[in-house]
């Protein structure tokens, strides 16, 4: 049985990120999606806000779990023994980073193999940055996300939005 690991910081999943796993889980005997709690990012989900909008992305697709992790990926693929780390490539900029990582990763764990899959056509300008960016000014991101993250997006930056007022807000009285 070969099972494979997809990590990524998915803030939030979009739907580049479903057809990638969709696609390696035909592959692969089982696909984890792995969910990074910390990356050197700015988040507007926490982990496990992640976590829940991943797993409800895979619903119906048994053998699609999706696991939160920390540290190494290669740790985790050794952790939980999967063989195969598989990263979705968009454009040739994606090529040269991703490359950088499957080396220093295979110096890391040789038994571990990296698959690169191309995205389809129609995601390749897809990117959580891309999507939080348009949400995040009332755009409509429906064709990008699945409803229910299209929802949690609303929610979030119309949270995101009283809390600026109300900062601001007080920041007028002082």
């Amino acid at each position: 049985m070969v099972k494979a690991i997809f990590p990524g910081s998915f803030d939030p999943i979009h739907y580049g990120h479903i057809d990638i796993a969709l696609r390696a889980a035909q592959l692969f005997n089982e696909v984890i999606v792995a969910v990074y709690d910390r990356p050197l990012k700015n988040l507007i989900f926490s982990p496990e806000e992640r976590i829940a909008l991943v797993e409800k992305s895979f619903e119906g697709h048994p053998s699609i779990k999706v696991m939160g992790y920390s540290g190494l990926t290669v740790d985790f693929c050794h952790r939980v023994g999967a063989q195969v780390v598989v990263r979705g490539l968009r454009v040739f900029s994606d090529f040269e980073s991703e490359f950088r990582m499957a080396l220093a990763n295979h110096r890391l764990a040789p038994d571990v193999e990296m698959v690169m899959l191309i995205t389809n056509e129609e995601h390749t300008f897809l990117s959580s940055t891309t999507v939080r960016e348009i949400a995040s000014l009332g755009g409509d991101v429906t064709t990008m996300v699945p409803p229910h993250v299209n929802e949690a997006l609303k929610a979030r930056f119309a949270q995101m939005s009283e809390t600026q007022q109300m900062n601001h807000m007080k920041s007028l009285r002082d």
